[in-house]
């Protein structure tokens, strides 16, 4: 594992709290918001991209898959490859590359240009998730980190209640082209903002792919990697298919659909800031209640399609619930590794969008095989197999026993916080 002392050539005063720590939490967040609404602005435009590109739902649907399986590559690759480089400058270069992608979407004349920009996108979402999850410790005092971490992850949920409705309607009254541009403009403005309020963020120790591969290989890390895993599987799986869900629900029209995804959002929103205050406490008892709280109101939902006030509130209690696995995820595993933070962000990264994808694609598979009924199912049931994940085994593993010649042992890579 990655040696607990601080790289020679770094001076100690680069890694104090800065002079304004929030700002740069603020404009970390506004870097998370910019890509995930880049990355889920074809949601609510895949009918005019059919149309202005003269393609079928599904191919226009590979501008919401390919991004995320890049990604998912991106996340743990990028880190590596810049190696000691300032992260600051680095975020600032990736939300530059971010604005040039969604330019080229707005210019596109063919699936193909566009295919080629959202590619792009995908090493933005990687590069910017790999690096700004783990800055807030580095950004505010111990006391404040569990908040700090919830203004960046806030990103999201923002993402979801403000991002991608303007967007979308945006894209509605003058054309799917100027919300893409739109976007080109808001990462610029982000761009900027990185570049003025963070300090400089030299590298806490390069990264290297065999110190990934040693983490991944840590049995304790593919624990606690693997809970997150197939929580966000459920999660996905299931939300997918959740406007379906709604509409067989007796009494809600579209009308009543569109503000319940609303308040789905803004209690992610809430659920956010909420997992960060009980993770900063206790992130691994958070996620154990996230994971029993999601896979039971997930599995609620089937008795509830005869209630409409009942499946309303088991989705606004979905959004609370799952607004809070970033951020006690980001602050169970960087605690539990403190020395090497960033590779673990990297490799968290790039499984959650991995767990993405693939929750999408088993959620696609199950709802044309089974039904509505049995994506709920699936969902659920993958939520609730993280919680045997989320406790350590009694006996340690072979790696924590062991001791070098003449010295006692080293300390845990992956020990589990309360």
């Amino acid at each position: 594992m990655p040696s607990t002392s601080p790289p020679a050539a770094v001076s100690p005063d680069l890694f104090s709290v800065p002079s304004r720590p929030w700002a740069g939490v603020l404009a970390l967040g506004g870097a998370t918001f910019s890509v995930v609404s880049t990355e889920m602005l074809p949601v609510g435009l895949l009918t005019p991209l059919d149309d202005g590109l003269d393609v079928s739902a599904g191919t226009a649907g590979l501008t919401l898959t390919l991004p995320g399986l890049v990604a998912a590559v991106a996340a743990p690759l990028l880190p590596v490859a810049v190696r000691r480089a300032d992260r600051r400058r680095v975020l600032c270069a990736l939300l530059l590359l971010l604005g040039a992608a969604d330019l080229l979407s707005a210019l596109a004349t063919d699936i193909a240009v566009l295919l080629a920009a959202r590619a792009l996108v995908g090493i933005c979402i990687g590069g910017v998730w790999a690096l700004a999850a783990g800055l807030a410790v580095r950004l505010v005092p111990a006391a404040s980190v569990g908040r700090a971490t919830s203004v960046v992850f806030s990103g999201i949920a923002v993402a979801s209640v403000l991002g991608i409705p303007a967007g979308t309607l945006l894209g509605a009254l003058a054309g799917w082209r100027w919300a893409f541009a739109a976007l080109a403009v808001l990462a610029a403005v982000t761009a900027l903002a990185l570049a003025l309020a963070l300090p400089p963020l030299p590298a806490e120790q390069p990264v290297r792919l065999g110190e990934l591969r040693r983490l991944a290989g840590d049995s304790r890390v593919r624990r606690g990697v693997g809970a997150v895993a197939v929580l966000v599987v459920g999660h996905f799986a299931a939300y997918t298919y959740v406007r379906p869900v709604l509409e067989r629900v007796p009494g809600l029209g579209s009308g009543q659909i569109g503000m319940l995804l609303l308040g789905y959002g803004l209690a992610g929103v809430v659920g956010t800031f909420a997992g960060g205050v009980l993770a900063a406490r206790s992130p691994r008892r958070t996620l154990v209640v996230i994971a029993a709280g999601l896979g039971t109101v997930v599995l609620l939902l089937v008795p509830a399609r005869a209630s409409a006030g009942a499946s309303a509130a088991l989705l606004i209690l979905w959004g609370l619930v799952y607004g809070g696995v970033s951020v006690s995820a980001q602050t169970w595993l960087s605690a539990a590794v403190p020395q090497a933070r960033e590779p673990l962000s990297a490799l968290l990264a790039g499984v959650f969008n991995t767990a993405i994808a693939l929750g999408a694609f088993t959620g696609g598979r199950t709802v044309d095989a089974l039904g509505l009924t049995a994506v709920l199912c699936v969902g659920a049931t993958s939520a609730l197999l993280a919680l045997p994940l989320l406790f350590p085994p009694s006996h340690p593993s072979r790696l924590s026993r062991r001791r070098p010649p003449g010295g006692s042992a080293p300390r845990p890579p992956f020990a589990h916080p309360p």
